[in-house]
Formats: structure tokens, C-alpha cells, sequence
């Protein structure tokens, strides 16, 4: 039976023409499987879903991901990355060539919820990367996501206790009720650019939609990846908050609102 699957370019180019139509068609496709992003079941014989390729030195893992929360496309891994992802990823292991495999960013998790701050709630956005941030043109291993936003004048947070300041030149993007973006200030003074974009625009909730209007602004909390994990409720996801300010990694900004 078809699946509903994407199926980029750069997914096609890695695994074939052959191999990327008997997915398509059904053959070796999963209908159920388990979200690579949020962890939660999915089915492509009912729901978009994106194909995810990670590729390793020699091998690669081809998984899976609701297209709401990743879109189609290759992560480039380390070999014990992809060892440990095997573990934890129920996909096909496939053949590369070691010279085709294509260098990609990590990917942006944002998750909306509302976060209470001396006795009032806020909007907030949280974001995490699904692998390592390098600075770019570095060949290093490091992890240099929270150092290159507070060189964007991100302020680290060690605790919610106040609102973080704002920076100017940033905003949220929210039309017809949905988030569309996080737009940073243009090169040379020009028109905003998008320093994410939603694959589709994503649904937030009256009660947070209420609280941008009324602030006309959006908290957006940053932490490296592994550091606060895709949680189900609020009160969780101010927990895990918690702990990362706590432990130094969080940095934060108030971004004013664009859109109602």
C-alpha cells in the first residue's frame, strides 16, 4: 500500500532511485513506526511523514518523523552516533559510498508553551537542536550553539525568577494564529531573515496566543541538545527549564511580536 512519505532530493540522491520508489510504493516502508524527533508513534498510511537518513562514515540508518516535526533529509553522524542511533532508531541500515555522504546541519526543535514568571504568564518558545551546533567552518566537536547566541546578544539564564531583556532587531512571526518563524535582524541593516522557519506553521494554543498579544512579545529560552527533551505538559517543560539554567545551560531573550 503508498505510503505518505516525503521523500527529499538529497534523501533520493543518498539511497537510490530504485530503493526511494519501492518506499513510496510501500515495500519498505513501515506503516507504524516511532517518531525520530518527538519519540511518539506514527503511521504513514495515514499521516505525512518524512524520510530521515543519517549517514555515518560507512553506513547509514534511514528512519522516520512525523513532516510536522522534521522535514525530509540527511544528518551526517559519526559512526558511534549512528551505532547508538541504531539502537534507538527502527530503520533499514543501507551501503554508502564514504565520498557521497553530504555534510548537514542539525536540525531546530521548537516547542511553544507558557512559562510563569513573578506570578504572570509569558509566551516562550523553546529551542533545541537535535545534534552538536559548530560554529561554522569549524571542523571541531564541540557544541557552540549557546556561545555563538549570546555573541547575538542572548543573555544566559540562570534562573526564571524575571523576564530576560530585550533584543531588539529579533521578532516572532505569527500570522493567522500559527508560528511561522524567528526572524534575525538582515545583513547590513536589511530586511529580516529567518533564523527558523517552520517546515509548516505551527499550532499554539489560545491561552498562549492571548498571552503574546497581551505582552506583544515572546520569551525564547535556548539550551544545547539533550538538554531539556520534547515534554508532553508544561509543567514539565518548566522543569526541565529549571534544571538547565540551573546547570548554566540556557540563555534567553524577550523577541517582540510580528503578527497578531
Amino acid at each position: 500500500m503508498p505510503r505518505m512519505l516525503d521523500l527529499s532530493d538529497e534523501v533520493r540522491a543518498e539511497i537510490g532511485d530504485e530503493e526511494a520508489d519501492r518506499l513510496l510504493a510501500g515495500d519498505n516502508a513501515p506503516g507504524s513506526y516511532d517518531c525520530t524527533s518527538c519519540r511518539t508513534p506514527g503511521d504513514s498510511e495515514h499521516e505525512r511523514t518524512s524520510t530521515v537518513l543519517f549517514v555515518g562514515d560507512e553506513t547509514a540508518v534511514l528512519a522516520f518523523a512525523h513532516a510536522s516535526c522534521l522535514p525530509s533529509q540527511v544528518v551526517q553522524v559519526t559512526e558511534e552516533q549512528l551505532r547508538g542511533a541504531v539502537r534507538s532508531i527502527s530503520g533499514d541500515t543501507v551501503n554508502l559510498e564514504p565520498e557521497k555522504v553530504v555534510p548537514e546541519q542539525a536540525v531546530l526543535g521548537v516547542t511553544s508553551g507558557l512559562v510563569l514568571i513573578s506570578g504572570e504568564l509569558h509566551p516562550a518558545l523553546v529551542v533545541e537542536p537535535t545534534g552538536p551546533i559548530v560554529r561554522p567552518g569549524s571542523t571541531g566537536l564541540g557544541d557552540d550553539f549557546l556561545p555563538l547566541l549570546i555573541e547575538q546578544g542572548f543573555m544566559p539564564v540562570t534562573e526564571l525568577s524575571t523576564a530576560p531583556p530585550v533584543q531588539h532587531g529579533w521578532s516572532v512571526l505569527l500570522a493567522m494564529g500559527q508560528l511561522h518563524a524567528v526572524l534575525q535582524p538582515g545583513p547590513n541593516g536589511g530586511q529580516p531573515v529567518a533564523w527558523w522557519q517552520a517546515h509548516q506553521p505551527l499550532q499554539v494554543t489560545e491561552g498562549w496566543r492571548a498571552a503574546a498579544n497581551k505582552h506583544q512579545q515572546v520569551l525564547m529560552f535556548a539550551a544545547p541538545v539533550g538538554s531539556i527533551g520534547r515534554q508532553p505538559r508544561e509543567d514539565l517543560l518548566r522543569d526541565a527549564l529549571d534544571k538547565a539554567a540551573a546547570n548554566g545551560k540556557l540563555v534567553g531573550a524577550a523577541l517582540p511580536l510580528a503578527g497578531t
